[in-house]
């Protein structure tokens, strides 16, 4: 299936596309942006797409410009969005931190990490834009979203009046989100409304007696994120939170079951519990340390199992972008809409690139002892496994980026897979090299792993927004040339907020922050990936875990293969999305979910009316302030706390924990969300 592009009036319309003012705008916002997305990904796990209220901003910016087109604020979006997605590396490189390799983030080290693997991104995206993009009928529902944010906002001889309103209107509702998300930060940080309500329980010996709780996070950077992840995935999540927290961590804590694993010989971490721990520590230890592993074998085999779906895809789309190179060669002029970046210099970046990355690791051999004398052996097979892995996940992500979003691919997922992989390779060259287990080698696993993943975040983003440009007839190697600027924006500024967060609030597991009452900041995917890494190359892995969470992942597969055959694809449980229920914290989970169900009943109740598809928009929007205006705040309190060496700075209250502070929250949480909305469907009646 193939989509139609924009309509004649975009075609007939002067164009300038990849200009100095475009690529500038792009840059400070995509420095915004990934600010907000690195503090949102080490709190919760998560990060948001920036593209929609990137491309907003835009309009309303170049729109001083008489001259500006709809093809300008394409590239500030896709510099912006690039830029953001790029901050999704915290679900690896702060576990250099927390196995103590790193102190800080050293700034170039980390810079070339995400540069010249963001950058392989780009270019081993580029043959699969045929093959996911062109060729194919995946939604990429934030893909089209902004470019329908485009078409309506961006300056154009037939742009009517509704469009420009729209336009101003939505730039209102970002801003809207964004101030009231931040002042609920503001007041949680005072303790005046608490941040989170939880209950531990233990259950009557008629269950089994063991323990289980729930989480409820009031934080609107959650329900905007649920808002825009949409009620399919939210719902994937809350059955694997219904599967970790309603039936494994129960099983787990119940003494009838430890009693039985510990008389077979089978490890249970409740056992180092004294006998009536809490119901809090008992359910959390088990989660933390056994069920999360579960979920990482449900991610691992969801993984694996769109890999194997996508070679098809993947053949046709490498055989497509080389028989376009020939027609090049050939004489033939392409179609605009069809001149990717030529395939001689992908290649040519590609190697570049590549020859930085093996100069980084023969840097990084060479400065530790134990690895000096194997340097050559581990470049030459990080090498290979830089390429081998970082195109199979850049052809995952893309996918996954197509099918559910990119703010709902789970890439996390791809880099649980990626550090076992490498693990396990460190450990063939252990034997080989006849080298001892040793922290620098899994410093080493991570250092490659980081480079790998900065291939799938670009990648998922990328693909996203070639979808955006194919839509509004953009020429695909301008765009191609702006994902390039963005990665480098992305990555000039990611080391800088990881070592003011780092200072600031510190990691679980990793040096202490500079205020000693400073809250830990839980970077729950890095924290697992960096225990997988220990726990592979130092033979301690609980491989019976990961085992059971991969049966149970291909049962998930094979029940979301049978809804959507007998359903007709109505009904559908993203596998990937289970997984995460399993491992993000409970009441991240719970409050993703409440902000899905949320943008559903918002959107159900627009539907059938004139401006249902404005209103959808302005959703999709009021999400995103929601996200930025937290974000932003935690970037700003982690100035504070690093200039005060005070993490308790705004506090007002010092018994704001308490059920008055939890009630205040959950009331005012209530009234603005409904506010919000209400607010929101007004503007988007007037427009």
């Amino acid at each position: 299936m193939t989509d139609t592009p924009a309509s004649a009036p975009i075609s007939g319309a002067k164009r300038i596309e990849l200009t100095l003012r475009a690529l500038v705008l792009g840059c400070i916002l995509a420095v915004i942006f990934t600010a907000a997305n690195t503090y949102l990904g080490l709190l919760v796990g998560l990060t948001f797409a920036s593209a929609i209220p990137a491309a907003v901003i835009s309009m309303a910016v170049l729109r001083a410009f008489r001259d500006s087109t709809i093809w300008e604020n394409m590239t500030v979006q896709t510099v912006a969005s690039v830029g953001g997605s790029m901050s999704a590396i915290i679900f690896v490189l702060p576990g250099l931190v927390m196995i103590g390799w790193w102190a800080g983030f050293p700034f170039w080290q980390s810079v070339l990490i995400c540069a010249l693997g963001g950058t392989l991104g780009v270019t081993f995206s580029i043959p699969l834009r045929r093959a996911l993009v062109v060729n194919s009928d995946l939604p990429y529902p934030e893909g089209r979203a902004a470019a329908e944010v485009l078409k309506v906002g961006s300056r154009g001889a037939e742009q009517s009046e509704s469009a420009v309103r729209e336009n101003k209107a939505g730039l209102w509702v970002v801003v809207g989100g964004a101030v009231v998300s931040a002042a609920f930060a503001v007041l949680v940080s005072m303790r005046v409304f608490a941040g989170e309500a939880a209950k531990f329980i233990k259950l009557p010996a008629v269950l089994g007696g063991g323990a289980t709780g729930i989480g409820f996070g009031m934080q609107f950077a959650l329900l905007g994120a649920g808002h825009l992840i949409g009620l399919t995935v939210g719902l994937a999540q809350l059955f694997g939170l219904i599967l970790a927290w309603c039936i494994a961590v129960p099983i787990l804590t119940s003494p009838d079951v430890i009693a039985w694993l510990t008389a077979n010989g089978i490890p249970s971490i409740a056992t180092t519990l004294p006998a009536g721990a809490p119901a809090e520590e008992l359910a959390g230890l088990v989660w933390s340390r056994e069920v999360r592993f579960m979920g990482a074998g449900v991610i691992g085999v969801a993984a694996i199992w769109t890999l194997m779906k996508l070679a098809g895809p993947l053949v046709g789309g490498l055989t497509s972008a080389l028989a376009a190179q020939s027609r090049r060669k050939g004489g033939e002029v392409l179609d605009r809409v069809e001149q990717d970046m030529p395939i001689n210099l992908v290649g040519a970046i590609s190697v570049a690139c590549l020859v930085g990355i093996a100069g980084l690791l023969a840097w990084f051999a060479q400065s530790s002892p134990a690895l000096a004398g194997s340097a050559w052996l581990l470049v030459a097979g990080g090498l290979v496994y830089v390429v081998v892995i970082g195109f199979a996940v850049a052809a995952i992500c893309g996918y996954m980026a197509g099918l559910i979003g990119s703010s709902n691919s789970p890439v996390s997922g791809v880099g649980i897979l990626a550090i076992v992989i490498a693990s396990l390779l460190m450990l063939g060259v252990l034997a080989l090299a006849g080298l001892p287990a040793d922290p620098s080698i899994i410093a080493f696993a991570l250092i490659v792993t980081s480079v790998v993943f900065a291939v799938a975040v670009i990648a998922n983003d990328n693909l996203q927004d070639l979808k955006t440009a194919q839509l509004v007839e953009a020429t695909p190697w301008r765009q191609q040339a702006a994902l390039i600027v963005g990665v480098g924006a992305g990555a000039l500024v990611i080391p800088l907020i990881l070592n003011l967060l780092n200072q600031a609030f510190g990691f679980e597991g990793g040096p202490p922050a500079i205020a000693e009452n400073a809250t830990a900041l839980a970077a729950p995917q890095a924290t697992l990936i960096s225990a997988l890494a220990r726990g592979v190359i130092g033979g301690d892995l609980r491989w019976d875990l990961i085992g059971v969470g991969a049966v149970i992942g291909v049962l998930v597969i094979i029940l979301d293969e049978v809804l959507e055959r007998t359903t007709k694809g109505r009904i559908k449980l993203p596998p990937l999305a289970v997984g995460i229920g399993f491992y993000l914290p409970a009441a991240v989970t719970t409050m993703l979910v409440v902000g899905a169900v949320c943008g559903w009943i918002y959107e159900r109740g627009i539907k059938g009316t004139r401006f249902a598809d404005v209103g959808r928009r302005m959703g999709v929007l009021l999400a995103s302030g929601l996200i930025v205006g937290e974000s932003l705040f935690g970037v700003f309190n982690a100035g504070i706390i690093v200039a005060t060496q005070d993490g308790e700075w705004a506090v007002v209250m010092p018994d704001g924990s308490g059920w008055p502070a939890m009630a205040a929250a959950l009331v005012a949480f209530i009234a603005l969300t409904a506010g919000l909305y209400l607010w929101v469907r007004g503007r988007s009646a007037k427009v």
